[in-house]
């Protein structure tokens, strides 16, 4: 059971009638004479529906809910299911920030309409707006999925008409070239030597994370819940299987592959609890301060031996999050650049800076150099991808092959 829970309606006798019902946002859903057997079990069948609905669809609700719903009313019920339905370890999923800024345009646009007369013009309408927004078109397209998706939901909870749906459904997704919506750009492998330069600006523990994620081709977040625990360090090459990853709700065993190279990074940092985390802010944080003591010219005053608040509001994590892990090396290649400005200004020169770049491309860069080396189903594996055709988008094709190829032949 997925939506949030609700509380019982209480099984009631109206005395006038000598009928029971059940009374909920102050309507009255008859179920049949007082105490027989019949209307006890629609009432258990009301219960059972409610707990998936927020409106059951006993005959007498059926009219009015369908009838007189608006699209505020209908997205309040979803966000009421999601709420329940995307949640990993108790905490709500990236996903269901999407549905509420999905639903946004949706809602301020149509909000007050009844929802059994929301048309396919209308969803254009809401796409057409979004692309006009200078939004990206694979961005618009996840949107209009997503408000397709609730009105899906609708139906199967008979909050909608099943022919909203079918109609809706016709709407098809921007296509490349052919609307105003502007492409997002490619997510491109990284090159070595950015990286490179890169480490000597990050704190020790943020530069090892990238080190071993460089070397794995792990996704950010799987670097950053590793655990003693998830390793299995049998074999040769050691197995970690992490407990939470991206495909996890299909029921598919994620294990990433650590070579002599990585295990080497890894293994000062397995000496610890086996159920804490390898990667620590809070570790991360106390290395840095002892690194700024010893590098420190003056002598330490009496007074600043420990500066350090008894109850502070702040204190670092006990592990990085995707978005912790990027906004450091965000600051490291802004102090990076901010060096090599500093030294062009002394030299006279015009200043080469870094080109920005996130975690999530070190893991294209690793599948690339897979492929190029073994081919595509070594990068599949490595990756850990069912199909090929995603292991594509993160390999960029080798060049090389096509000019050897062109050499011989062209």
């Amino acid at each position: 059971m997925f939506c949030k829970p609700v509380s019982v309606p209480k099984y009631r006798h109206h005395k006038g009638s000598g009928q029971a019902f059940v009374q909920i946002k102050g309507h009255r859903h008859y179920l049949g004479k007082w105490n027989s057997p019949k209307s006890k079990e629609r009432y258990a069948a009301f219960v059972a529906e409610l707990a998936v609905s927020p409106i059951p669809a006993m005959p007498s609700a059926l009219v009015t809910s369908v009838t007189q719903l608006t699209v505020v009313e209908l997205c309040a019920a979803y966000l009421d299911y999601a709420e329940g339905y995307y949640r990993k370890n108790g905490q709500p999923t990236r996903s269901l920030e999407s549905i509420k800024l999905a639903i946004r345009p949706l809602m301020g646009m149509y909000g007050h309409e009844l929802a059994n007369e929301f048309s396919p013009l209308r969803l254009l309408a809401i796409q057409e707006r979004l692309a006009a927004a200078k939004c990206t078109r694979l961005y618009v397209n996840k949107q209009i999925g997503a408000m397709k998706r609730m009105f899906k939901w609708g139906v199967s909870r008979t909050l909608v008409p099943p022919a909203v749906y079918s109609a809706l459904a016709t709407v098809e997704g921007l296509r490349m070239g052919r609307s105003s919506a502007r492409e997002s750009k490619p997510v491109l492998p990284v090159a070595g030597e950015v990286v490179d330069d890169t480490l000597p600006h990050l704190p020790t523990v943020v530069a090892d994370m990238v080190r071993f994620q460089r070397l794995t081709g792990a996704r950010p977040g799987e670097v950053c819940q590793l655990r003693p625990s998830d390793v299995d360090r049998n074999g040769e090459v050691w197995e970690y299987r992490p407990v939470d990853h991206k495909t996890a709700y299909r029921g598919r065993e994620r294990v990433i592959y650590v070579g002599p190279q990585a295990q080497q990074v890894l293994l000062p940092y397995l000496l610890r609890d086996a159920q804490a985390n390898c990667f620590s802010p809070a570790e991360s944080e106390q290395k840095r301060h002892v690194e700024q003591r010893a590098c420190r010219k003056t002598r330490v005053q009496p007074s600043q031996w420990n500066r350090r608040k008894a109850r502070p509001k702040r204190v670092p994590r006990t592990f990085y999050t995707k978005d912790s892990y990027q906004r450091a090396i965000a600051r490291a290649i802004v102090k990076a650049n901010q060096t090599r400005m500093k030294e062009a200004a002394e030299s006279g020169v015009e200043p080469v800076l870094l080109a920005h770049w996130h975690a999530n491309q070190l893991r294209h860069s690793k599948a690339t150099e897979v492929r190029r080396q073994f081919g595509l189903e070594a990068a599949q594996v490595i990756l850990g991808h069912s199909k090929a055709d995603v292991t594509q988008v993160y390999a960029e094709r080798d060049a090389r092959l096509a000019v050897e190829v062109a050499k011989r032949i062209g």
